[in-house]
């Protein structure tokens, strides 16, 4: 399986290609198969994303897993405490100064 990733290019929040658009959530990243690259150069002209790649991944239970160690950080975020990660879920997260 392949999957997409990049950065927001307003807010910098790592994100998935979900299919039909982008998503913080790496559960709902899609498999881009062979069209990876293609996709990626198209969102980062279209001024969606930044630093757009592709990666291995797993389907799992619980969605997609990355393959690489780097990827899974960036998809659970930081390796610090929960309580101090920004939750994707959280109405207000871009309006949060860090």
């Amino acid at each position: 399986m392949k999957i997409l990733t990049g950065n927001d290019l307003k807010t910098g929040d790592v994100i998935w290609w979900a299919g039909d658009g982008w998503s913080r959530l790496v559960a709902e990243a899609s498999d881009v198969g062979d069209k990876g690259d293609e996709l990626a150069r198209a969102q980062e002209a279209a001024l969606h994303v930044v630093g757009a790649y592709v990666i291995d991944a797993t389907l799992t239970d619980e969605g997609p897993r990355p393959a690489h160690i780097k990827d899974r950080i960036r998809a659970l975020g930081p390796t610090v405490r929960p309580d101090l990660v920004a939750q994707p879920t959280e109405a207000d997260i871009g309006k949060w100064v860090i």
